[in-house]
């Protein structure tokens, strides 16, 4: 055969051509947004599988609180997206940081409302929805601005409320009227909700005495199949653990409580209370989060026996008081829950007296505990003891952290130290801990 009549072999296909449709969406998976757009003006079949629900199930929509070009295209761009892959959500997180000004805020209500109004218009498969931080109580929030998100927002709840298993709402802090009235939009339909994770963290303002409220106890009422709650202690009565008792003891698991010292948390809780919650929810764990909150009779009066406590952390920052003692805490009312404690946080400025003693011997008799982290005055020889404890077996920690504050600038003594117990210990560390040990000069 000839050169003229030679016949040309047909170009071979790419692998891409014939890769199957789930391995497709797996690889589309990982791109972003801007990837995925290009990736769909290949072909035809690269733009029907882009298409997939699987890969619009989960979506975080950030908006910058800030003034810039940069992000001007994000309000836009979140309509876009929930017009056109809306109706496939099911996990949506929303973060509107640290607005600048009641323009920005405006602007952030406005797509919201559309938002929420579209996306309950598509969507009924919407099963996680967080809202985090947005601090309604600041002053860039006009009443108009904040009364008409709060209003979409309620709306939107009363609509899609019997479909939410997940709702977070940290930070909103909004009045005691204001957040029973969202909380009422979730049993909107039905008069009860069967949502089971609710984190209320910081929902309400600071100062506002929220377990004396009746509406409020009325609003968790409607719920009836929580797990995981999350909320702060000034909203934690006798009625509400009532409640919860009355309402959730097949399925409640965990409390998270956080206590700050702006919060109200003098109100008076009886142990009976919290006993028959722990009887009837059998297995319920409870966490405490103290912020600045570190005087021995106002923990005492919160810390009750009777709690299931799983974790305590107790966060003082780097405020200094000569007439506060950690001491009675370490030795008096932690080990009382020497029996169930697996965690504890430790953050404080104790430079007026030693304490490390004290945090051996709660360290040996939580024989439970997997998890200790500090940040606090300490001997470096305190993490040599914890150590060699756990060489010994009197103690069984998987998490290790410690942070040393030293009255020095520098640290060259304490890390040689350091460095010299960890060649020591090394084996032991390598094979159990996850262990962060670090000198820091607190000045």
């Amino acid at each position: 055969m000839d050169e003229d009549s030679e016949v040309t072999q047909p170009q071979e296909q790419s692998c891409w051509a014939t890769l199957p449709d789930v391995c497709l969406r797996r690889v589309f998976w990982w791109l972003g947004d801007r990837d995925r757009s290009r990736a769909a003006l290949v072909c035809r079949k690269w733009n029907q599988i882009m298409y997939s629900a699987d890969l619009w199930r989960y979506r975080t929509i950030t908006f910058s609180g800030r003034p810039s070009r940069v992000h001007a295209s994000e309000f836009e761009s979140a309509l876009w997206y929930i017009k056109k892959f809306g109706r496939y959500l099911e996990h949506l997180e929303i973060k509107f940081l640290n607005p600048y000004n009641a323009v920005l805020t405006k602007k952030f209500q406005v797509t919201m409302r559309g938002l929420l109004s579209c996306l309950g218009k598509s969507n009924n498969r919407l099963r996680s929805l967080s809202i985090q931080h947005l601090e309604l109580d600041r002053l860039v929030w006009r009443n108009s601005i904040r009364g008409s998100l709060i209003k979409s927002l309620s709306f939107f709840l009363k609509k899609m409320g019997k479909h939410l298993d997940h709702l977070s709402l940290k930070g909103a802090r909004l009045t005691v009227e204001q957040g029973c009235h969202i909380l009422n939009s979730l049993s909107y339909t039905q008069n009860e909700n069967m949502a089971s994770e609710l984190n209320i963290e910081d929902f309400f303002s600071h100062h506002l005495a929220v377990y004396g409220s009746s509406q409020f106890n009325k609003a968790m009422a409607t719920f009836r199949n929580l797990t995981f709650l999350t909320l702060n202690y000034n909203c934690i009565s006798d009625e509400l653990l009532e409640t919860l008792s009355e309402n959730n003891a097949g399925t409640l698991r965990t409390m998270n409580i956080k206590c700050h010292v702006h919060d109200p948390h003098g109100q008076v809780v009886w142990g009976m209370s919290w006993a028959k919650l722990a009887r009837q929810a059998s297995n319920l764990k409870v966490n405490f989060f103290f912020e600045r909150v570190m005087k021995y009779e106002r923990l005492a009066r919160i810390l009750l026996q009777e709690i299931p406590v799983r974790s305590i952390s107790l966060r003082s920052c780097y405020f200094s008081d000569p007439d506060w003692s950690m001491r009675p805490t370490l030795t008096d009312l932690l080990p009382t829950f020497r029996n169930t404690l697996q965690k504890l946080t430790f953050e404080f400025n104790n430079n007026h007296e030693s304490l490390d003693e004290q945090l051996h011997l709660l360290i040996l008799a939580c024989r439970k505990l997997f998890y200790f982290k500090i940040w606090a005055f300490l001997d470096v020889k305190f993490v040599e003891r914890i150590l060699k404890s756990q060489e010994e077996g009197q103690c069984s920690l998987h998490t290790l952290k410690v942070r040393i504050y030293t009255n020095r600038y520098e640290t060259n003594e304490e890390d040689r130290t350091l460095r010299e117990i960890y060649r020591k210990y090394r084996k032991l560390i390598d094979s159990e801990l996850n262990y962060f040990v670090v000198a820091y000069p607190m000045m």
